[in-house]
């Protein structure tokens, strides 16, 4: 196939600091965020089954081990040789196994090994000026995905500016009741920290990389438009795409997109009567914080995903089926007679079974367990970033355009 995007410019494709590869036999115990994560009870409510995510990015390998009958055709928007299946990069092959990885073969274990991944293939390379070459054809695989049958859109790239009919692709996309989930960028520690796109578009979920102590990685990007916090520091993806071996503790805000990817699926898989916004407003009201939920964090946003509050728990209110919980707006195309019970129960479902890794100093808290490891299986309330000695919260409006 003829190689698409040999250069990555812009830091267009979010994962850094790839480490020497590890044997496959040992890469599942690298994954230390699914126990953090309490991934096996989880598993016992929801694996994602029923739940499709469109990953958008450089193309899905589905004859990976771990991906053998969970990819289902796609969409490729390059207008160059090859198809959604041809990964030029093993980027988007690391992205997919991230979110639904069955582990077969010794391979990555997804969040939702349940889920089904539908490839979208696009262009990420550096961009002009007015991000035209990267901007034309991310805005059409982002409404490709949204005519698509996934419910949530994984997109594990940005750009330093809005791209050309980006706004409208999204906006698309959420009228179609669309989960949009991207990545906020990994150049904070080397460059000056700038907004990062789609992540900014209002109508998307941005996601910042936290590490094992539920600290903020230095070379996450902050803002107003941070939403979620998320795994992304030592987490495993493939080292290229020859797909020989994987490399154990690369770094970036792509693996955290594809984490809270997956752990979005387990929820709406779970409840399948809700809407994009229910997911997303009881990940925000059970995300993990030591702030109030109306000042969100530049760093970590509304807090650290914690799907087991959700599903194991029941906790988290999902609200008004067609209000978008962070803008307060109604989301057009969505019907407020589609909104459940107001409380939080959980349904069962059977199981089917880059740059160094530096963080900003922070501390941590235990929830009401009184277990104090770490910030316990993403149940215990997330990492106060601070910056100075002093803990940084700030009051943000929705992110402009």
């Amino acid at each position: 196939m003829t190689t698409v995007g040999a250069t990555l410019g812009t830091l267009a494709v979010m994962s850094v600091g790839l480490a020497p590869a590890a044997a496959a036999d040992d890469i599942q115990s690298q994954q230390w965020y699914l126990d953090a994560m309490n991934a096996q009870g989880l598993w016992k409510v929801s694996t994602g089954k029923g739940i499709s995510v469109a990953v958008v990015d450089t193309g899905v390998n589905p004859d990976t081990n771990s991906l053998k009958g969970q990819v289902l055709p796609g969409v490729d928007v390059t207008g160059t040789t090859g198809d959604e299946t041809d990964d030029y990069t093993g980027h988007g092959t690391s992205m997919a196994e991230l979110i639904a990885g069955t582990g077969s073969g010794d391979g990555i274990k997804g969040v939702a090994p349940g889920a089904k991944i539908i490839p979208i293939r696009t262009v990420l390379l550096g961009i002009g000026k007015k991000g035209e070459e990267q901007g034309d054809t991310s805005a059409k695989a982002i409404r490709a995905a949204a005519d698509s049958d996934a419910k949530i859109i994984s997109m594990s790239f940005e750009t330093f500016s809005a791209f050309h009919g980006g706004l409208e692709a999204v906006q698309y996309a959420e009228s179609k009741g669309k989960l949009l989930i991207a990545g906020v960028g990994n150049s904070a520690d080397i460059a000056k920290n700038y907004i990062g796109y789609p992540a900014k578009y209002p109508g998307v979920v941005g996601v910042s990389a936290i590490n094992e102590n539920g600290e903020v990685a230095k070379f996450s990007q902050d803002g107003a438009y941070v939403d979620l916090a998320s795994p992304g520091v030592d987490v495993p993806t493939w080292c290229d795409k020859t797909f020989k071996s994987y490399c154990p503790q690369s770094n970036g805000t792509s693996q955290a997109t594809a984490i809270t990817s997956g752990a979005a699926a387990l929820i709406w898989a779970a409840h399948p009567k809700w809407t994009a916004n229910q997911v997303l407003r009881v990940m925000i009201d059970t995300a993990g914080r030591d702030w109030p939920k109306s000042t969100p964090s530049r760093y970590l946003g509304y807090g650290t995903i914690r799907p087991a509050q959700v599903l194991l728990k029941g906790k988290g209110v999902p609200g008004a089926a067609d209000v978008d919980p962070v803008t307060n707006k109604k989301t057009p195309g969505l019907s407020a007679g589609a909104s459940p019970s107001a409380s939080a129960s959980t349904s069962s479902q059977a199981s089917n079974s880059t740059s160094n890794a530096q963080t900003s100093a922070a501390g941590s808290s235990s929830d009401s367990s009184g277990n104090t490891t770490l910030w316990v299986a993403l149940g215990a309330a997330a990492a106060v970033v601070v910056i100075g000695g002093g803990a940084f919260a700030v009051i943000r409006s929705r992110r402009g355009v």
